[in-house]
């Protein structure tokens, strides 16, 4: 696996992903997976928000948008996926290049911008699943959409993905989209949580909903999301999405490029937001952001994580992470 992962740095980033996820499929198909994957005789289900998880990692959102790699991911052993981000319309995202790799800082900076093939696609995948794990599907809005469209997006996303989703989770902290993160202004966030709440009792889904919030909002604005989610029908947050700043690594110029901040420079970042919002709620919290190892992992549950999610860990570090962070 190792030999593999050092031949997909040599190509470009967005092609490396497509590969290795597709060679993973293949793998499946011909039930070559038992290789990689990971079973603990002693593994003891936990319950959260009436959801059963076998053990508490994820994958984050952002790793397989389309749901096109559900069945193959879930037989790695892990205990959850979170599919999407999804918008209602198929878009392409940002203009090339837009995704890149710093391996001397394990991290990855990506401006995408929801590039996926919209929610009816994803929604055929949804219903062919086999893996019976916990399946979560991140939603959020097509760039071209603004103001009300915007929350329209949202509603329209839940609405068609509510039966097949084992939770939903709200996407407002992409940095790639514009004006996205405006949802975090408190007048904004009601009026997204209101309608939201409104079209779950129309349609009467009763399964958890998180709010995915960025790292780089300040602890004020925390305390104000955390005060409007209590006050909801909403779960618990996703903490967090990637961070705009780059100051914290190595390579000069990739601090100049536009987009979100992922990997190890984002650990230390998104777990004081986890300490911060624990100290403040005990509202569920799905961790992600930085989890290069087993420790990292378990620092994220320290701080107050009830599940944590990995994506660029995966990708630099291939499956092999699973397994050190899954056994005893």
């Amino acid at each position: 696996m190792n030999f593999f992962l050092n031949i997909f740095k040599f190509l470009p980033p967005e092609y490396a992903h497509s590969i290795s996820l597709n060679s993973l499929n293949f793998l499946y198909k011909l039930k070559l997976l038992s290789l990689f994957q990971i079973k603990k005789d002693d593994e003891v289900e936990f319950n959260l928000c009436g959801m059963n998880f076998k053990n508490k990692l994820g994958t984050a959102a952002g790793l397989d948008k389309n749901g096109d790699y559900i069945d193959a991911l879930g037989e790695l052993g892990f205990g959850f996926l979170e599919v999407g981000t999804v918008t209602p319309s198929p878009q392409s995202g940002n203009s090339k290049p837009r995704v890149f790799r710093n391996y001397e800082d394990n991290a990855i900076i990506n401006r995408l911008g929801f590039n996926n093939k919209g929610i009816d696609y994803l929604l055929k995948n949804l219903k062919k699943r086999k893996y019976k794990g916990i399946v979560g599907v991140n939603i959020g809005a097509n760039k071209t959409s603004k103001d009300d469209q915007r929350i329209n997006d949202y509603l329209l996303c839940f609405e068609k993905i509510h039966e097949y989703a084992d939770y939903i989770t709200i996407n407002i902290s992409s940095p790639n989209t514009p004006d996205l993160r405006d949802l975090h202004n408190k007048e904004n966030l009601k009026n997204l949580i209101s309608s939201v709440e409104n079209k779950s009792i129309e349609i009467n889904f009763q399964k958890p909903i998180f709010l995915k919030i960025s790292p780089d909002e300040s602890d004020e604005s925390i305390k104000m999301i955390i005060e409007l989610v209590e006050n909801s029908s909403f779960s618990g947050l996703v903490a967090t999405n990637t961070t705009v700043n780059k100051d914290s690594i190595t390579n000069e110029k990739l601090r100049n490029e536009e987009g979100g901040l992922s990997g190890q420079p984002l650990m230390e970042k998104s777990t004081n937001k986890i300490s911060f919002i624990r100290s403040n709620t005990d509202m569920p919290i799905i961790g992600v952001g930085g989890v290069m190892s087993k420790n990292d992992f378990h620092t994220k549950i320290e701080a107050g994580a009830n599940l944590v999610q990995i994506y660029t860990g995966f990708i630099i570090k291939g499956p092999k992470l699973i397994n050190q962070i899954i056994r005893d």
